[in-house]
């Protein structure tokens, strides 16, 4: 039985969908529940009010953005969408596609020496998923970089 992985189609995006689908829901839930409390109240004003529904609003906005991280490879390369930032690498800059044990996510090892944490990939809620989709793109850049000549390829870890 191989370890490598069937290229999946690009483009392909992976993200920690119940990760993903727990942090909306409690979000929703959150808004909905302190709104609620907040119209329901009496003894506050429409000052207060608001300020209830603003905190809602800006705990929902928190959660979203914790929602937010992706890793969208295509065919020209990767796009890396973490909690507050985006970054777009081409295939050949990406070394090494990293999930050791312990890890909360995949981190990529870059051309310029850096490591690059791609929260799009984490074993917390799914780790067998986060395994097979590191397994994926691992192979997905190391059919990139067989294709760009260069013969490098990596072990897999995992």
């Amino acid at each position: 039985m191989s370890d490598a992985p069937a290229l999946p189609a690009l483009p392909v995006t992976f993200r920690p969908g119940r990760t993903r689908a727990v942090l909306l829901t409690a979000g929703a839930a959150i808004f909905v529940v302190i709104t609620t409390v907040a119209m329901l109240l009496d003894t506050l004003g429409p000052g207060e009010r608001a300020s209830f529904v603003f905190t809602a609003a800006l705990l929902l906005g928190v959660l979203v953005m914790l929602a937010r991280p992706k890793v969208v490879a295509d065919e020209s390369g990767v796009t890396v969408v973490n909690i507050a930032g985006r970054r777009r690498l081409a295939w050949a800059e990406i070394l090494r596609v990293n999930l050791r044990p312990g890890d909360p996510w995949v981190f990529l090892d870059l051309s310029d020496g850096t490591s690059l944490p791609a929260l799009g990939i984490q074993p917390g809620i799914a780790k067998e998923r986060a395994i097979r989709d590191a397994r994926a793109l691992r192979a997905l850049t190391e059919a990139h970089a067989a294709g760009d000549g260069d013969g490098r390829h990596d072990e897999h870890h995992g």
